[in-house]
């Protein structure tokens, strides 16, 4: 049975919330990517999206709510810090990891006592949110460690059949996931950049500490999504370069021009200045748009790269972009879905 298309009309929207409650699953658009939403607090429901995405068990589930006011539903406590932060950012990317109310599954915590939320600013996210009545638990709804979908029909490539419906509401406006907080820790600790910048953050709050690498056991899993160091990954090989731009650009024509020699199929994912100068090379391209803009960037990176992908090329090459703002997201997603690390004068290989 095919997965339903829904439109984003009332009649739609209550549809799927009658459906969340029910224990089925349902992809929806939220300001970051689609999410795969089931009842966070309903076990079956929980299992259900697991089992759906192909996703191990030791990586936990974000929770989503309507409000901040709603965080004592999956909350023990609210530290302090993370009810500040609520009132500065939310609805918006950022989640905040606090210690798990009891009525929480531990499947949605991957074992953990505490727990990963956020308030989606999306409008039909939020739609649909009031219309379940119920918490939402949603990772990415796409294949587990496959590139983020940001429009239905991304869903639909991957999850055609396993899921009850996908609420169609367009393309994602920010294009990569949430920024993660853990407010457990002191100071708290960045797991995930993401929509909401580092820069922000210490902004608003003072100190935050960068996560070291994360480690899970089969006691006690991820402390939140989007740690492992292979993810959001495309299916054909992704060479990613790392340097100086004229350096990485050098060497990347060079890697270029040598697998063409060799008679691979190539593809190119670059800032539109890159790209115009490697007009010259028989390629498959993508434009990632500027690096003047990284918030167009942001918009842009899954889609392109599945549809670079979806083009079958031997081997895809992209370069990393500078840290600063939504800058240090985007190269966190980029060298979590690289095959190979390039770092220009020094090479690694990512298992």
């Amino acid at each position: 049975m095919h997965t339903k298309r829904l439109d984003t009309s009332p009649a739609a929207i209550a549809m799927a919330g009658e459906l969340l409650r029910r224990g089925e699953l349902v992809a929806f658009p939220t300001e970051t990517v689609y999410g795969l939403g089931g009842h966070a607090l309903d076990e079956r429901a929980v299992a259900a999206i697991f089992t759906a995405k192909g996703r191990p068990a030791n990586d936990p589930l974000i929770v989503h709510i309507t409000a901040a006011t709603d965080l004592p539903l999956v909350a023990a406590t609210v530290p302090p810090l993370a009810g500040r932060l609520a009132a500065a950012c939310w609805p918006g990317p950022l989640t905040l990891i606090v210690p798990r109310h009891p009525r929480v599954p531990l499947t949605v915590t991957a074992g953990r006592e505490t727990v990963a939320v956020r308030v989606p600013s999306h409008p039909i996210a939020q739609e649909l949110l009031r219309a379940a009545g119920v918490p939402v638990a949603a990772p990415s709804a796409n294949r587990f460690g496959h590139t983020s979908p940001t429009t239905a029909d991304h869903v639909l490539a991957d999850l055609d059949g396993r899921i009850a419906a996908v609420i169609d509401g367009g393309a994602t406006p920010i294009g990569i996931e949430s920024t993660v907080l853990d407010c457990t820790t002191d100071p708290p600790t960045l797991l995930r950049p993401g929509g909401i910048s580092l820069e922000t953050l210490t902004d608003l709050i003072g100190e935050v500490q960068l996560r070291s690498q994360p480690t899970a056991d089969e006691a006690h899993g991820l402390t939140a999504p989007g740690l492992l160091e292979r993810h959001y990954a495309p299916d054909h090989e992704l060479w990613l370069f790392s340097g100086k731009p004229d350096s990485v650009l050098a060497r990347l024509r060079a890697e270029t021009e040598a697998a063409l020699a060799r008679g691979l199929r190539v593809g190119l994912l670059l800032p539109e200045e890159d790209l115009a100068l490697m007009h010259d090379l028989p390629v498959e391209r993508e434009s990632l748009g500027p690096t003047s803009d990284p918030a167009i960037i942001a918009r842009r990176l899954y889609a392109a790269l599945r549809a670079l992908d979806e083009r079958q090329p031997d081997r895809m090459f992209t370069r990393d972009l500078d840290e600063a703002g939504l800058g240090r997201a985007l190269r966190d997603r980029l060298r979590r879905a690289a095959t190979r690390v390039i770092v220009v004068d020094e090479e690694t290989g990512k298992q």
